[in-house]
């Protein structure tokens, strides 16, 4: 689970160094909105600790950072967290061909300037926010791997950051993009595709 947390982060890092080559840009590394730069107080060591406590839950012996005890030796919970791990690393290759269909026009945080492109085909046709849907899947099999306190906070605060996040977005793009935008929010999910 390490390797794959540490692998999903360099991959947003190289996200954000090939649209700043590609367009001079920051590819909203900083953010340009006051709520977004509040969210990133919190989205930045929230980060920090989903990159370290996986690793920690390795080395440690000791709570709150070591696995608990029914996640050492419980054979039932052994194979939920192998499943946890390879449904991990499937996320981060269903992000990476997210990631390469958005290309530069990628972006952490809402972007004020420029025109800015409705991407609607793709794994954009079911859902409207698929990173973000896989990152929280990620964050998921995040917290059955590694099941302590830390990790189950880390987790509760990525979903309810990624909520803020997604609505915010919603509603800069359906400002940007009006009646185009409600029609796509009319046959898209969130997160899940739409039903029938």
């Amino acid at each position: 689970m390490t390797a794959t947390v540490w692998a999903y982060w360099l991959g947003v890092g190289m996200m954000i160094a090939r649209a700043r080559r590609k367009t001079r840009h920051l590819a909203g590394l900083v953010p340009e909105q006051r709520l977004e730069r509040l969210m990133w107080l919190v989205w930045v060591p929230l980060v920090a600790a989903w990159i370290v406590f996986p690793y920690l839950a390795l080395v440690r012996t000791h709570a709150p950072f070591a696995l608990p005890a029914f996640a050492q030796e419980n054979p039932v919970y052994a194979w939920l967290r192998w499943i946890a791990a390879i449904c991990a690393l499937i996320c981060l290759l269903l992000t990476s061909l997210v990631w390469s269909r958005m290309g530069t026009r990628w972006r952490m945080a809402v972007s004020l300037e420029g025109e800015q492109e409705l991407i609607t085909d793709g794994p954009f046709r079911f859902v409207r926010h698929p990173i973000y849907a896989l990152s929280m899947l990620l964050m998921l099999c995040s917290a059955i791997v590694v099941p302590n306190t830390p990790m189950i906070v880390v987790a509760l605060l990525h979903f309810v950051l990624l909520q803020l996040k997604a609505r915010n977005e919603e509603a800069h793009l359906f400002a940007k993009h009006g009646e185009t935008y409600r029609a796509y929010l009319a046959r898209t999910g969130r997160f899940f595709p739409k039903r029938g």
